[in-house]
């Protein structure tokens, strides 16, 4: 069991274990030892999102990492998916991320990316942690010329522009559309206004103000009615939503109703079908997912394989057998002819590209895809419990799934990035998967003495 990484690296509240200054430091030196190899000079990637404790746990990750002889380059504020980029790009060592993504802004991390541009699996992350909680490291101190320097990226900004561009079909722009893009205060608060201006789109900009604090705060993906009432305020085309780190993406049509990330899956899914370029005809998508995205995948001639929850494990299925294209229902979408991880803008650009090319509106493309009624509650956790030695839930959810039949399923996981519990419930009618989300949702609280959210 892994005590520092979840789904999506190291998640907590900024200053508070275990993402104190110390152990980001140790964090770092570990980092430093395991991606070091022969005795060349070796480089780390570092960047960040927009929030205030990013400065902090800047400084700390460069004062382990250097303090193990290995140099920093530093590039500030851009999307994860960018650092993801040029790790790969420069031919660093590795990429590290300080980000809590969709989290509010007390919340930070750290995910790495290896050279090659993918996230680390889950023996690495252990081999790091079984440094930091050891005294390993203790000893391992170079001085004098084998101690690393960290200097900055001026340019990272755009070269990252530059390759967005590059994965927009050549003969196509964006003339004629308009556009509410949120960006969530958040990482691409400078990339997405310039990718989608460049291309020949007209913008309404929300979230592009960062102040360290207001990351997230009722702006970006997670709040996608800020967007759907400036598409209708300024009767635009569609709106789109990024995250704070910018790896998800969710669009709003032009009526200002909400396209989720199955409904993109599907859009972009099915026409890759129809183009040939889905490698064998499959998708790969999680366990969280609408099963209506797998009917449109069937009706479409292709077909749907599903993972734990975690664009990494999509990643990591996909680059076994050979899928390049997966995301999740979130709006993590990965297309690995374009980029290694989940990144926001490529999936814009590629569902952009189709709505321009059928000249349909988003309205109309969405209907490829008919979801499934579907409720996720989250019950608040202060400790994690397995699900399964819950007294009584594991009865309750099999009398569940005994009345929701072939039709229905029952979803329990713990969140890999926040303290929760997530209840899903999927079935033929919406009254009844409410009554019995609410129900499980209820046992948990009443048993296990957590809060319902």
């Amino acid at each position: 069991m892994k005590k520092l990484f979840g789904t999506d690296g190291v998640r907590g509240i900024a200053n508070v274990d275990p993402l104190t200054t110390e152990m980001v430091m140790q964090i770092g030196r570990a980092a430093a030892f395991v991606f070091k190899g022969d005795k060349r000079r070796h480089r780390i990637i570092i960047g960040k999102d927009t929030r205030l404790s990013g400065y902090m746990i800047e400084n700390a990750l460069v004062a382990g990492i250097c303090s193990m002889g290995v140099d920093v380059m530093l590039v500030g504020p851009l999307p994860t998916p960018g650092i993801a980029f040029i790790t790969s790009s420069m031919r660093a060592d590795a990429g590290v991320v300080i980000s809590a993504s969709h989290n509010p802004y007390q919340d930070n991390g750290i995910k790495f990316f290896s050279r090659d541009g993918f996230k680390l699996p889950d023996e690495m992350e252990l081999k790091l942690e079984e440094l930091v909680f050891s005294d390993k490291l203790a000893t391992l101190r170079p001085t004098a010329s084998e101690v690393g320097k960290a200097y900055r990226i001026d340019d990272a900004i755009g070269r990252y522009i530059v390759f967005l561009k590059h994965t927009f079909p050549r003969d196509l722009d964006l003339q004629g559309l308009k556009i509410v893009l949120d960006c969530a205060n958040g990482a691409a608060y400078k990339v997405a206004p310039a990718v989608l201006t460049e291309l020949g789109a007209e913008i309404i900009p929300l979230g592009v103000t960062p102040n360290g604090s207001n990351i997230n705060a009722g702006c970006g993906s997670m709040h996608p009615e800020l967007m759907a009432a400036a598409v209708r305020e300024h009767k635009a085309h569609l709106g789109m939503a990024l995250d704070g780190d910018a790896d998800r993406v969710i669009f709003v049509d032009e009526n200002g109703d909400e396209v989720d990330g199955d409904h993109i899956m599907a859009i972009c899914a099915t026409e890759m079908l129809k183009a040939g370029t889905l490698a064998h005809n499959t998708l790969v998508t999680t366990v969280m997912s609408n099963v209506g995205l797998g009917t449109a995948l069937k009706r479409a001639g292709g077909k749907m394989v599903r993972t734990a929850v975690g664009d990494r494990y999509v990643v990591e299925e996909m680059r076994a057998s050979g899928y390049n294209f997966g995301g999740e229902q979130s709006g993590h979408m990965i297309f690995l002819d374009h980029n290694t991880t989940g990144d926001g803008m490529v999936s814009a650009l590629q569902l952009l590209a189709i709505l321009q090319r059928s000249g349909k509106p988003l309205s109309e493309l969405a209907q490829v895809m008919s979801a499934c009624p579907q409720v996720l509650l989250n019950v608040a956790v202060t400790s994690r419990m397995p699900v399964d030695d819950i007294p009584g839930l594991s009865d309750a959810v099999t009398k569940i799934e005994g009345e929701l039949g072939d039709n229905g399923r029952v979803l329990l996981r713990y969140s890999g990035t926040e303290p929760l519990l997530r209840v899903m419930v999927e079935g033929e009618d919406q009254a009844q998967i409410e009554a019995c989300a609410h129900e499980l949702a209820e046992l948990i609280r009443r048993v296990v003495g957590l809060k319902l959210e």
